[in-house]
């Protein structure tokens, strides 16, 4: 048995619940604590949600609902498909510290767990959410949660997001970054694109989606070789795909539409979406991700098919590597539906949570180190 599976049993019986009746009640009073450092269970909490019953653990530097003013930014990275939320929360703790931040950010590592019985086994606590493990409906899609409600997991993230824009508790909180790395970052993607809460919180957001493996795309559109500069070293090491005399425009009609019959579909695009993302049309998906904030933050290393790359058609219809698929997504978005989304290359990481999120690329954009 893992040490965090072996934690996650101790919080069956631990009160750490913050309950639906606790996110709407008066605030815990007395001095904030300084920041908690440890994967230990006193720096988790639980969050709950109206869509209950269940409830989401969270790592978090911080309490969540004790005042404190100190707190000016927050800081949520989402774990990959190993749904390792302690480490990603040591990922996010090694930033704050090297940017000097850990008492003013609040770190926040979301644990999504995953229990079908088969593919994934992860020992859940009493209450604990769970999301399916693969296909359309897990939880990096937006997926209902496993236990007869019509909790999603983009529904409990917009409760978190609303637990840290109460002025009661953080009132001089200035920005919010939900990042995200690998299987993360693909939820990210698609929580820019779907959340509702975005322009409630009266907290700008960002998004940092790291190193997916696939993107929703907006249309049936997608990249042709032109859609990558050749300047950039996006394709794996010693491959180069021809460009033809006549380069095609660089987002065409997929020309394995015919065989690959599902590359259109959620959460590659947006047919047959389902959970969270089905709420909404296709122009207000369309609409919200092209006026949010995003950063797309991409490994210059990434570019072997190692780590849970996925080779699907679906996936491979937007690109050979994950780097390439980064920097033709963001061209697309920006060029196709008017948005302003940044692509920031780490020219020295690969596919490497911990490596990409401690960079000095990372830092500028999420603590404003220069």
């Amino acid at each position: 048995m893992t040490t965090a599976i072996r934690w996650v049993g101790l919080l069956a019986c631990a009160s750490l619940a913050t309950s639906a009746h606790a996110q709407k009640s008066a605030p815990k009073q007395g001095p904030p604590a300084g920041p908690c450092t440890t994967i230990a269970p006193s720096c988790t909490e639980w969050v709950a949600s109206p869509a209950g019953p269940s409830r989401l653990l969270v790592y978090r530097s911080h309490a969540l609902t004790r005042p404190n003013p100190a707190i000016t930014r927050a800081f949520i990275l989402v774990h990959g498909m190993g749904r390792d939320a302690h480490n990603y929360f040591r990922h996010a703790l090694a930033a704050a510290f090297l940017a000097g931040q850990l008492d003013s950010a609040i770190i926040i590592s979301p644990r999504f767990a995953s229990n079908d019985g088969r593919s994934c086994r992860d020992s859940l606590a009493a209450g604990e959410a769970n999301w399916g493990c693969g296909g359309a409906g897990r939880w990096t899609a937006g997926g209902v949660a496993a236990d007869g409600s019509k909790l999603t997991s983009f529904d409990i993230t917009d409760d978190l997001l609303k637990l840290l824009a109460r002025k009661d508790v953080f009132p001089n909180l200035s920005a919010i970054f939900v990042a995200g790395h690998s299987a993360g970052g693909q939820f990210v993607q698609r929580y820019a694109m779907a959340n509702q809460v975005h322009d409630q919180l009266g907290v700008p957001v960002t998004y940092i989606v790291g190193n997916p493996s696939s993107y929703a795309y907006l249309d049936s559109l997608r990249p042709s070789v032109s859609a990558v500069p050749r300047t950039v070293a996006a394709l794996p090491p010693g491959y180069q795909e021809p460009l033809p005399a006549n380069p095609p425009l660089p987002f065409i009609r997929y020309s394995d539409a015919n065989s690959c019959t599902t590359y259109d579909k959620w959460p590659t695009g947006l047919n047959e979406r389902s959970g969270y993302a089905a709420r909404l049309t296709d122009d207000q998906l369309k609409k919200q991700l092209a006026s949010r904030s995003v950063i797309y933050l991409l490994g210059g290393y990434d570019i072997l098919p190692l780590f849970g790359f996925d080779s699907s058609c679906p996936a491979m219809a937007q690109g050979q590597t994950r780097m390439a698929r980064g920097l033709a997504f963001q061209r697309y978005v920006n060029e196709l539906y008017g948005a302003k989304h940044q692509a920031v290359p780490v020219p020295s990481c690969g596919h490497n949570g911990r490596c990409m999120f401690t960079s000095e690329e990372a830092l500028a954009i999420i603590f404003r180190r220069k």
